[in-house]
């Protein structure tokens, strides 16, 4: 009995949430030629350990890994240990500063016991580039590098805009994708994963694999996943990320702060449903049937369970639903009543709500945009703040969140979950943070 799966369902799986493979067709050749053999592929993901624990950005990649173990195949999780001696300069405007061998090795410890969370213990092939790459003599580095010129290099848009901006670019950063592209000589892969931001990188591995008379290894590239801000890609150093170690309360609220369109980027990419479960839940939303809110609470309860419990899950459930849809997270918080209609922009007209058994949403300005809130003059007249003055600095500093989400601009539009429930007569509830003080802000 053949171990893997007709090639076509084996397709379907892997081609959910992939935003380029190069080339499809050799993917689907690839694996032919794997069923008729029974020779597993041999599957690569590198991660540097460039910071102690990973966030759920990194493991949108080590989903894609786990789908090709459960196809049966070999999947090899790469620890960049040489590689964090230098830094990606992926997405970089300046040179990374360099990390210490003692700091690469303690934040490597944490890796592979956090990949595990989501990866098959048993079968993953744990590997450090460090055995190759250490290797190497000058000669060896030589030899590589002429593999490419100075003029390649520059197209890559990282450098280019450096390059056009007279930005400095280390010598020591062109070295960065030729050591990535000689793991994949090293560890003779048919697929490496990686971000679309990782192109060039992933594209050098398949150069020097023809330059070593290997077969190109296939390039499958997912998208990047923006962070809490739904705009920047997810980062530690930019605050806006989850780490898959957080507790299971603090990773289930920041969750439920995203805004309702990035919810269901998270849904294909942080948990094993489906594209077509994915586009039936959208569908109920879409129709009335499901109230946003709900979606992102499934959503929130899945991932969270998914690196904790299912009763951790149920438990921040429950905890969220008394802090923030009741308003009962703490004794001392008032509630602030206000009429929406005064909080609106003046260059907005009369306020428009459609008919009941429409969505929430349906508050809506001139051209279909979401209405938008005025949040210094909320946070004004809720006393969080004592003048417009002081909001709009505050706003700016970064220190206001609503509704657990970071916010810095003067207004914000409404988002489907900010309603209590769909239709006509349906309150918006905001939870406002500032410093210590917070207020339950309720608009009709």
């Amino acid at each position: 009995m053949n171990p893997f799966l007709p090639v076509d369902e084996q397709m379907d799986l892997l081609q959910k949430g992939a935003a380029e493979i190069i080339r499809v067709a050799d993917l689907r050749e690839r694996l032919e030629e794997s069923r008729k053999t029974g020779r597993p592929l041999r599957i690569k993901v590198g991660f540097d350990p460039t910071s102690p624990d990973l966030h759920l950005g990194h493991t949108v990649l080590m989903r894609k890994l786990r789908h090709f173990q459960q196809l049966g195949h070999q999947v090899i999780f790469l620890v960049g240990d040489y590689t964090s001696l230098i830094g990606d300069p992926t997405g970089r405007n300046v040179t990374r500063k360099p990390l210490s061998r003692e700091q690469i090795n303690e934040n490597a410890k944490t890796y592979t016991e956090q990949a595990f969370k989501i990866l098959d213990r048993d079968v993953t092939e744990i590997r450090y580039n460090s055995e190759w790459l250490g290797k190497l003599g000058y000669e060896d580095i030589v030899r590589l590098a002429a593999r490419f010129t100075v003029s390649q290099m520059l197209e890559r848009d990282d450098f280019h805009k450096r390059y056009e901006a007279e930005q400095p670019i280390s010598l020591h950063e062109f070295l960065y994708p030729v050591m990535q592209g000689y793991d994949s000589v090293a560890l003779e892969c048919d697929v490496e994963l990686g971000g679309t931001d990782q192109k060039f990188n992933l594209l050098c591995g398949r150069e020097l694999q023809r330059h070593y008379g290997q077969k190109p290894q296939i390039v499958l590239m997912t998208p990047i996943l923006e962070g809490l801000d739904g705009v920047q890609k997810m980062s530690k150093s930019l605050g806006n990320a989850i780490g898959i170690n957080e507790p299971p309360a603090e990773m289930y609220g920041k969750l439920m702060s995203i805004n309702d369109d990035l919810m269901w980027k998270y849904w294909v990419f942080l948990t094993d449903l489906k594209q077509s479960e994915v586009d039936a839940l959208q569908a109920e939303v879409t129709a009335g049937k499901l109230h946003p809110m709900e979606a992102k609470k499934r959503l929130a309860r899945s991932v969270t369970a998914s690196f904790h419990s299912e009763e951790a899950a149920q438990a921040a459930d429950e905890n969220w639903a008394k802090m923030f849809q009741r308003g009962g997270f703490s004794q001392d918080v008032e509630e602030f009543r206000f009429s929406l209609k005064d909080y609106f922009p003046d260059n907005v007209v009369e306020l428009k709500q459609m008919r009941s058994e429409t969505t929430p949403t349906d508050f809506q300005e001139p051209g279909g945009s979401y209405q938008l809130l005025k949040i210094a003059k909320l946070l004004t007249d809720s006393g969080l703040t004592s003048s417009n003055a002081e909001a709009q600095r505050k706003l700016k500093e970064g220190a206001v969140r609503i509704n657990d989400q970071v916010w810095t601009k003067p207004t914000r539009p409404l988002e489907s979950s900010d309603f209590t429930s769909p239709g006509r007569g349906s309150e918006v509830r905001l939870q406002i943070r500032l410093g210590k003080k917070a207020k339950i802000a309720i608009g009709s």
